[in-house]
């Protein structure tokens, strides 16, 4: 009799088993379905220690990431992004986010050419006899020069083989990215670029430098020698299908 409850309680307990199991294996698939942090956050609270924890602790985290980056793509500024890093240093989004926070880094770089305007008209000095008030008085009453001064335009005569216009056509550039482990991830990512945008590089070739920072060395991958024009269209293009891509004026050349 002894043996006979032994052998019941054990059956009964491996039938427990067996109906627990498939019960925890029904709820994952239903929640794998529904693919939601909510549904993955309800299967943890009923299994906090079941076969299939690790996994549904992993994919919630990477929901939640995947939430954030689109929130930080959408707002689409230099704030959102850096408050991304500071959240997820080491996500799946990460490297992109890097690349993002350079290219506004670069985009916003100040232009030398405003500060160097001023160079061109220097004040006068005052001769060594005069006193500041007649040197005012002198620069005050001094016309200023007149280089805006409008003549009737004279038709030049026609060269006998004229040259092509001096523009800045083929002056501009994007950059496509900045990365921080080597040049090889830059080349990578130019691969890829021009592997699911052929049509979009036809014809061109990118260059990779580094440049040095606080953070450490960035590889930045660029392409130059465009018009405005085409890099304007290509970064369009790129930014429509939520890829990086930044506008390089040709002041800003840095590669």
């Amino acid at each position: 009799m002894v043996m006979n409850k032994a052998v019941q309680v054990l059956c009964f307990a491996l039938l427990l088993g067996i109906y627990g199991c498939s019960r925890q294996q029904s709820d994952w698939e239903k929640t794998r379905a529904a693919n939601t942090t909510d549904s993955y956050e309800q299967f943890l609270k009923k299994y906090p220690n079941g076969e299939f924890t690790a996994q549904a602790q992993a994919r919630v985290k990477e929901l939640y990431e995947e939430r954030e980056w689109q929130k930080a793509r959408d707002t689409d500024t230099q704030e959102a992004y850096q408050a991304f890093l500071k959240q997820y240093p080491e996500g799946k989004w990460t490297e992109e986010a890097r690349i993002r926070v350079e290219n506004f880094t670069l985009a916003q770089a100040p232009s030398n050419a405003a500060a160097g305007a001023d160079t061109a008209n220097p004040p006068p000095i005052p001769a060594p006899g005069d006193s500041a008030a007649n040197a005012m008085a002198n620069t005050a009453m001094k016309p200023p020069a007149s280089p805006a001064r409008v003549t009737p335009p004279t038709a030049p005569a026609a060269p006998s083989n004229p040259a092509a216009p001096v523009s800045v056509a083929g002056a501009y550039g994007i950059q496509l990215g900045a990365f921080k482990s080597s040049a090889d991830a830059a080349n990578r990512r130019w691969a890829h670029l021009n592997k699911e945008y052929p049509k979009l590089f036809a014809a061109l070739s990118p260059t990779v430098g580094p440049k040095k920072g606080a953070s450490g060395t960035l590889y930045r991958l660029q392409v130059t020698g465009l018009t405005e024009k085409h890099a304007r269209a290509i970064c369009k293009d790129l930014k429509a299908k939520s890829q990086a891509c930044v506008l390089i004026h040709p002041a800003h050349h840095q590669v």
